[in-house]
């Protein structure tokens, strides 16, 4: 069985209602007006290694905008094991199931790489959402480019091999923190790729003999990245390709709504 710590509020910081700056590309995306709304209820927050931020079945009490790290969805079994359903970055934010109407989730969202992000009331969130403007356009683009990513995944797990998909795992998590280094266990990895720590460690020792990797102390580092893609499936380009459709949608959003905005 597989014990998960109990889900504790991430620590507040002060709020910021003036700058836009962002690393996360859905508020980054949002037209002034759009963001200042929004502004005086972030509250930027450091997102620290196996941090829970949303536990199974219970209410979701905050959306997390990543600025940098990334956050893992993760379905939990009756006997406490869990498995990586989907991964969450500077892209988007957690507790999708609020943009669904939903209070709750069946899966728990914890930090797989550390980073920080702000965080936004749930009330917050869905009274945005329910105006049906900008946020809720974005929203919705990267709400289909998560269901796309599960979908993928679900094929991938069933048929494709545990190298093959650790290293589209290795790929997934290099594109989002914008670093060759990131924190890692064996025990967490597993954790992501529903395999027993043993093999994990098996393959991990493997991509660091072929030089693709190298690991130490549960740091990670990506030492070759294209031969790291030529030993991955075909699910990386295929994942890569539907969240760069989904980036170029946002870009276009916020065009097209800054534009409408200048119009006399």
């Amino acid at each position: 069985m597989v014990m998960v710590s109990k889900a504790r509020r991430p620590p507040r910081k002060s709020r910021d209602a003036t700058s836009q700056v962002s690393g996360n590309r859905i508020l980054s995306a949002l037209s002034p007006d759009d963001y200042e709304r929004l502004a005086p209820h972030l509250v930027e927050t450091p997102l620290s290694f196996k941090q829970a931020l949303i536990s199974a079945g219970k209410p979701i009490r905050d959306v997390c905008f990543l600025d940098s790290g990334v956050c893992s969805v993760m379905s939990v079994m009756r006997n406490g094991d869990v498995v990586e359903v989907c991964a969450v970055g500077n892209e988007g934010f957690t507790g999708v199931a609020l943009f669904f109407g939903e209070t709750t989730q069946p899966g728990k969202c914890m930090v797989q790489v550390p980073g920080k992000g702000r965080l936004l009331p749930a009330s917050v969130f869905r009274s945005e959402i329910a105006r049906q403007g900008m946020l809720h356009a974005l929203a919705g683009h990267y709400v289909h480019a998560a269901m796309l990513d599960v979908m993928q995944l679900a094929a991938c797990n069933q048929l494709h091999s545990l190298p093959e998909r650790a290293c589209r795992w290795l790929l997934m998590t290099h594109d989002r923190v914008l670093t060759n280094e990131f924190q890692l266990t064996h025990e967490f990895l597993g954790l992501m790729l529903g395999a027993r720590r043993a093999s994990v460690t098996l393959v991990a020792l493997e991509l660091q003999r072929a030089g693709l990797i190298e690991y130490r102390r549960g740091w990670v580092t990506i030492l070759d990245r294209k031969k790291l893609e030529a030993v991955s499936c075909e699910c990386y380009p295929v994942t890569r390709d539907n969240f760069d459709r989904f980036l170029g949608r946002l870009s276009n959003t916020s065009r097209m709504t800054n534009s409408n905005r200048a119009r006399p």
